[in-house]
C-alpha cells in the first residue's frame, strides 16, 4: 500500500486484488520514536498475540500475496541495491531476535524475505509471513541507513506482533470480506480525494459494515503505535540513530500532504501525521543531544542507483547526467559528489552513452577518502559498465581479480562474475559459473535468479536436463508451482528420452531421480495452492 494509503502514481496494471485486499498490514513508515533509553525502556504489554490465527496459514496467506508479486514487472531483483536492504534488514532481524520480538517459532515458520518494488512513491510494506515490500522510491529519498532502517524496524514489527492475525480474529467469520471492504474503500479515498472519490470509497464501506470497519481502523492505529514503539526499540538497540526515526517524518512531510486534508479521517487506518509528527518533535526535545545524521557515500549511491531503476525517462536520465558534469558538482561534499557520480553513470548506461558513462566512472573511481563499502560498489559499477557495453572480458577481469574476488562472499559479486562469465560464451566460463552458483544455491536455494543464472550455464555447456530442472526451481521459488511443475514435467521427459537413447550417464540418473522427487513434491504444493484460491 502506498504511502499512507497513498497508491502510486503510474498504474500497476497486473496486480492482482488479493494483493492489495491483503496488504492490509501495509505501511506505513511513519514512525513514531518513543524515548525511554535502552536500559531503562519498560516493556510495554502487547496488543495481543493473535494466535487464534495459526502460523502456518499465515505464512500461506503471505505467500498467496508475494506469489502475485514476483510476476508483477515491477518488482526489481537487484543483488546491488538488495545487497545493501539486507545488510540493514539482518541487523535489524538480529536485534528483534536478541529482545524477544522475534522468537524461533516465527522465525522458522516465516519467511523473512525482502522484494524491491520498482515504484516512485516512498513507501513500505509488511505482508502476513514474513514478507516486506520497499519501494525504490523509499531508498532513494531517505539521507541515511538510519532512517531507511527506521522504516524496516516497523515493517518488521508490524510482522513479530503479527498484525494481520489480530484483524483477522478481530474480524472473526467477517474478517477477509470486512477487511477487503476496508481496504478498498481507503484506496478509492486515497486515489481520488474528490468529491466523485469519496462517494465511490463510501458506496464500497456501506453495507451494514461501517461500525465493524470503524472498530477496525481503530484497532490498525493501535497496531501503528505499538510498531512504533516496538520498532523504535528494534532499531535503536541494532546500533542505528534514533534521530533517524524523527528526521524520516520530515522527508515524508515534504513529500506528500495529502493525508492532511481534512476529509474523512476515519479511513485512516493510521495515526493522522501531523499527531505523529508532533509527537515524534516532543520526544526529540527529550533525547539526548547528538550530532547531525550525515549522507554517507556509500548511501548516496544507493539513493542514486534506486533513482535510476524507477525508470524516470529519458528527461530525467539526462538531467542526472548533466548533474555529474565537474561544474556541477565541484562545490557538493564528498557524499553527494559520489552519489551525483553514480547517477551520472548509471543514467548514461541506460541511454547507452557508453562513452560518457566511462567519464563519469573515472571521476568516481578517482575520489579519495571513501570507505571499502563504497569502493566495492564503485567496482561493482565498473563491471556493470563493461557488461552492459559487451565487453564481458572486461567485466570479468574487474570481478575476478584475486584478491577483491577471494575478499568477496556478496550476492551482488556473484551474480555479476556468473554474469559475465556466461556472457563470454565461452564452455570452461559457463562451467566456472556453473560450479560456484550450486555452491551458492546448496546454501541459499531460495535464490530464484541464481537459479536462472544456473540454467543459463548448464544450456551453455549443452547440459539441458540440468539446465531446465534449474528453470523449474526458479519458478518454485517464486511460489509459481503451476510453471513448475511444467519445468520438471519437461525435464522428466527428457530424461526417459535420454535414457532410451543410452545417453544418461551416472550423474544423470540421479539428477533424472531429483527431478522425479521434485516433480512430486510440487505437484502436491499445486494442488494445496489450488485449494487455496
Amino acid at each position: 500500500m502506498p504511502l499512507k494509503n497513498q497508491i502510486s502514481a503510474h498504474p500497476r496494471t497486473t496486480l492482482t486484488k488479493r494483493w492489495v485486499l491483503a496488504s492490509v498490514c501495509a505501511a506505513l513508515l511513519i514512525p513514531v520514536a518513543p524515548v525511554q533509553s535502552q536500559t531503562t525502556a519498560l516493556r510495554l504489554p502487547n496488543l495481543g498475540d493473535g494466535a487464534e490465527v495459526p502460523l502456518g496459514v499465515e505464512r500461506r496467506l503471505g505467500e498467496s500475496i508475494a506469489r502475485e508479486i514476483y510476476r508483477d514487472p515491477d518488482y526489481l531483483d537487484d543483488p546491488v541495491l538488495g545487497d545493501y536492504v539486507q545488510a540493514l534488514w539482518q541487523t535489524l532481524l538480529a536485534s528483534a531476535r536478541q529482545r524477544g520480538e522475534l522468537t524461533l517459532e516465527l522465525e522458522q515458520q516465516f519467511a523473512w524475505e525482502v522484494a524491491l518494488i520498482r515504484d516512485r512513491s516512498i513507501n513500505a510494506f509488511a505482508l502476513p509471513g514474513g514478507y516486506l515490500g520497499v519501494h525504490l522510491g523509499l531508498i532513494a529519498a531517505v539521507s541515511s541507513p538510519d532512517e531507511l532502517a527506521s522504516v524496516l524496524a516497523h515493517e518488521l514489527s508490524h510482522v513479530t506482533q503479527r498484525h494481520i492475525a489480530r484483524m483477522i480474529s478481530q474480524q472473526g467469520k467477517q474478517g477477509p470480506l470486512v477487511m477487503g471492504a476496508m481496504i478498498l474503500g481507503m484506496l478509492a479515498a486515497s486515489r481520488t480525494p474528490s468529491a466523485s472519490g469519496m462517494s465511490a470509497a463510501n458506496a464500497v464501506m456501506v453495507g451494514g459494515q461501517a461500525a465493524a470497519i470503524q472498530s477496525q481502523l481503530n484497532f490498525s492505529r493501535d497496531m501503528e503505535r505499538e510498531a512504533d514503539r516496538v520498532g523504535y526499540g528494534v532499531m535503536t538497540e541494532a546500533g542505528f540513530e534514533p534521530q533517524g526515526f524523527v528526521t524520516m517524518f520530515e522527508k515524508l512531510q515534504q513529500a506528500s500532504r495529502l493525508n492532511d486534508n481534512g476529509s474523512f479521517p476515519y479511513l485512516r487506518s493510521h495515526p493522522m501525521t501531523t499527531e505523529r509528527i508532533a509527537d515524534a518533535q516532543a520526544r526529540q526535545q527529550l533525547l539526548p543531544a547528538r550530532q547531525a545524521l550525515s549522507l554517507t557515500p556509500l548511501h548516496a549511491m544507493m539513493a542514486a542507483r534506486a533513482q535510476v531503476l524507477t525508470s524516470p525517462g529519458v528527461d530525467v536520465l539526462r538531467a542526472l547526467a548533466t548533474q555529474a558534469d565537474p561544474a556541477n558538482i565541484r562545490a557538493f561534499p564528498l557524499a553527494r559528489q559520489a552519489g551525483a557520480l553514480y547517477a551520472g553513470v548509471m543514467a548514461d548506461m541506460r541511454q547507452r552513452e557508453f562513452a560518457a558513462a566511462r567519464q563519469h566512472l573515472a571521476r568516481l573511481q578517482a575520489l579519495s577518502g571513501l570507505d571499502v563499502s563504497a569502493q566495492r560498489v564503485i567496482r561493482l559499477l565498473t563491471a556493470e559498465l563493461a557488461l552492459a557495453s559487451g565487453d564481458a572480458a572486461q567485466a570479468l577481469l574487474v570481478l575476478d581479480v584475486k584478491a577483491f574476488a577471494l575478499a568477496q562472499n556478496d550476492r551482488a559479486t556473484r551474480m555479476l562474475l556468473a554474469q559475465s562469465r556466461i556472457a563470454t560464451r565461452k564452455p570452461a566460463q559457463a562451467k566456472q559459473a556453473s560450479d560456484d552458483l550450486a555452491l551458492w544455491l546448496s546454501q541459499r536455494p531460495r535464490d530464484a535468479s541464481a537459479w536462472t543464472l544456473l540454467s543459463s550455464a548448464y544450456e551453455q555447456q549443452g547440459d539441458g536436463l540440468r539446465a531446465i530442472r534449474a528453470q523449474a526451481e526458479s519458478r518454485a521459488v517464486e511460489l509459481d508451482y503451476g510453471a513448475a511443475v511444467d519445468r520438471f514435467k519437461a525435464a522428466q521427459a527428457l530424461a526417459h528420452a535420454m535414457a532410451r537413447e543410452g545417453k544418461l550417464d551416472r550423474a544423470g540418473h540421479v539428477e533424472a531421480s531429483i527431478v522425479d522427487a521434485r516433480l512430486r513434491e510440487l505437484e502436491r504444493l499445486r494442488r494445496e495452492q489450488a485449494l487455496e484460491r
